[in-house]
């Protein structure tokens, strides 16, 4: 089993920052956090690396019932997708597969929650 969902897009890396913003958003999942991993990288290290961000996405009312279920999950969350640049106007975005991620959880409750999560993300992706 996959630990992602991928797919390469034709775009500049802005525009598909703001395509997956937009599609988390229409499958009710926000934004937490944004981290610019070349920024980081070229600040922390004075390396140069490609344009690469990890979006921090959760869907509340999911993140609810998977804390309810697991107090622990935590740290588990959010649901990362990153958006890379391989080239120029070649962009690959990846998302977390979250079933992947619950094998390592003991607790049954929690699979109908993470395949829920599973289809809207590998959704999400597909649909870029």
């Amino acid at each position: 089993m996959s630990y992602f969902f991928n797919k390469k897009i034709n775009t500049s890396f802005d525009e598909a920052i703001t395509r997956v913003t937009e599609a988390l958003q229409k499958e009710g999942f926000g934004i937490l956090t944004e981290i610019d991993v070349q920024e980081t990288l070229k600040k922390k290290l004075d390396v140069d690396f490609q344009k690469y961000r990890i979006l921090g996405a959760c869907n509340p009312p999911f993140a609810y019932e998977a804390l309810k279920a697991e107090n622990k999950i935590g740290v588990m969350l959010p649901c990362n997708v990153i958006v890379q640049e391989i080239s120029e106007n070649e962009i690959e975005v990846s998302a977390v597969d979250p079933m992947a991620s619950m094998q390592a959880v003991e607790n049954p409750s929690l699979a109908k929650i993470a395949e829920e999560v599973q289809r809207k993300l590998s959704a999400i992706i597909a649909g870029l």
